[in-house]
């Protein structure tokens, strides 16, 4: 709007309220697994949400908070405000009445929010709040953590309870198509960009009804927002369409499965260069972005319980779909766990380090999180990088793929749990609360699949024992 230069935060988002007509806000915050949650108020209680904030019982939420400190509340971060595109708002049924109508059409806005204590300080189960922290030390050593992750997602039609990709959905890598697809991802790119997101591209995927997101690199808080506001912004579009859109890493057997390849910068807070940049080393690869590489490297196996969080994520890590098996790095290979891709003719915006581990279905602020200390703390200990593994490691035999040199990722969630469990640096990172509470509820989860007997294992042995 036009004369708002002046104007303050707050007055912005409530001359945007006036103008937009909003008649409800949805009051975000993320719950420890990842799931986004919201409270939603009539306009007319979000000024007094603004000065006081609002009450909500953090115990009725799956490992949250403890019952005996159930009571937080949810304040605004105005610089977060956005009223929902109508494609994103709820649908009238064919058989609502007519107030039912227009109730289905009012203005809904979103804000993010802090959890805080009633003390007013900040909640240590609030995993926005871990990765305030962590870009809060990293500025004291010096950077800016910015980061570009690929969010990649299938979307499915449900022939009775089975999901399957949609009928005419059959493009590969990059292909131009017509199909119902395009226009739906032309939807939500729109959608996200009206909330304050930028997408570079988007574009279909290896595997049939797969496609992929691409968020601008910047700074990692605004992203991990934009990550949480695409989970139910894809989904709200795909269903207008009668479609679903699932980040489930690994949804069908034989075909590739969804990552969240993420590209991470360290921004010198004094210069304002690309931390990861010397063009006399090699790669054009600076010391810091070496030693940045190398905790990455070192805290692997626990960041991959945070980063690949589900039963599901360990189907998708596995030989023969460009997914990383080992702890390594390269840069001809779409296997390593970190790439360090080809410079462009313009380093600062071009060098970029690439973690290939992670998929959709994580916490995106814990998870950049834990890439952050875990890079930090190579700088902070200056740990030394192996060398790259450039070769193109899904044609090599087994022999050669599990070379001493290179340790291979948990298999499991149960193994990236135990890595969890042993590594200090990421468990101090998460903090007390998610730390417990995360290691609760994924410890039931890996254990109610242990115990379960599934239907590979009846096909497989009972016509034999």
């Amino acid at each position: 709007m036009a004369g708002e230069q002046g104007l303050s935060m707050y007055e912005k988002v409530m001359a945007t309220i006036e103008h937009e007509r909003v008649r409800f806000v949805n009051l975000e915050f993320t719950d420890i697994v990842g799931m986004a949650k919201c409270v939603t108020i009539p306009v007319e209680q979000f000024v007094n949400s603004v000065r006081y904030g609002k009450w909500f019982d953090g115990s009725s939420l799956e490992a949250f908070a403890r019952v005996a400190e159930s009571d937080m509340y949810l304040f605004p971060d105005l610089s977060t405000f956005a009223v929902l595109p109508d494609k994103v708002r709820p649908v009238p049924t064919i058989e609502a009445t007519p107030d039912e109508e227009l109730s289905a059409s009012d203005v809904v806005a979103r804000v993010i929010c802090e959890v805080r204590t009633p003390e007013g300080e900040r909640f240590d189960g609030d995993s926005r709040a871990t990765l305030m922290q962590a870009l809060q030390l990293a500025q004291e050593m010096g950077f800016f953590y910015r980061v570009s992750p690929e969010l990649e997602f299938f979307l499915l039609r449900f022939e009775g309870k089975t999901p399957t990709p949609l009928p005419h959905d059959r493009g590969s890598y990059f292909d131009l198509s017509t199909d119902l697809a395009t226009v739906v991802r032309r939807q939500m790119v729109r959608a996200l960009q009206k909330m304050g997101f930028t997408i570079e591209a988007s574009h279909h995927e290896v595997a049939e009804g797969q496609h992929e997101l691409d968020f601008e690199i910047a700074d990692a808080l605004h992203i991990a927002d934009g990550l949480m506001t695409a989970k139910y912004v894809l989904k709200a579009i795909a269903s207008q369409y009668n479609l679903y859109a699932t980040f489930l890493p690994k949804p069908f057997f034989g075909i590739n499965g969804s990552g969240l390849h993420t590209h991470q910068q360290l921004i010198s807070k004094e210069t304002g260069k690309n931390a990861f940049v010397d063009m006399q080393a090699e790669y054009g690869l600076s010391q810091i972005g070496r030693y940045f590489i190398a905790g990455q490297l070192a805290h692997a196996p626990a960041m991959c319980a945070i980063l690949a969080p589900l039963v599901n994520s360990y189907k998708r890590l596995v030989r023969g779909y460009e997914a990383p098996v080992l702890i390594n790095w390269g840069r001809i290979n779409r296997q390593a766990l970190i790439r360090v891709p080809h410079l462009s003719k313009d380093p600062e915006t071009s060098m970029r380090i690439e973690l290939r581990c992670a998929d959709p279905s994580c916490n995106p602020y814990l998870a950049f999180a834990v890439m952050l200390r875990a890079g930090l703390d190579g700088i902070q200990r200056k740990l030394d990088l192996p060398g790259p593994m450039e070769e193109n490691l899904f044609l090599q035999d087994e022999g050669g793929r599990l070379r001493p040199r290179a340790r291979l990722l948990p298999a499991t969630l149960g193994e990236a749990l135990d890595a969890l469990r042993s590594d200090s640096l990421i468990r101090e990172t998460l903090g007390d609360s998610i730390y417990e509470g995360f290691i609760d509820a994924k410890s039931i989860e890996w254990t109610e699949y242990r115990e379960q007997v599934h239907g590979w294992e009846i096909d497989r042995y009972l016509p034999i024992f």
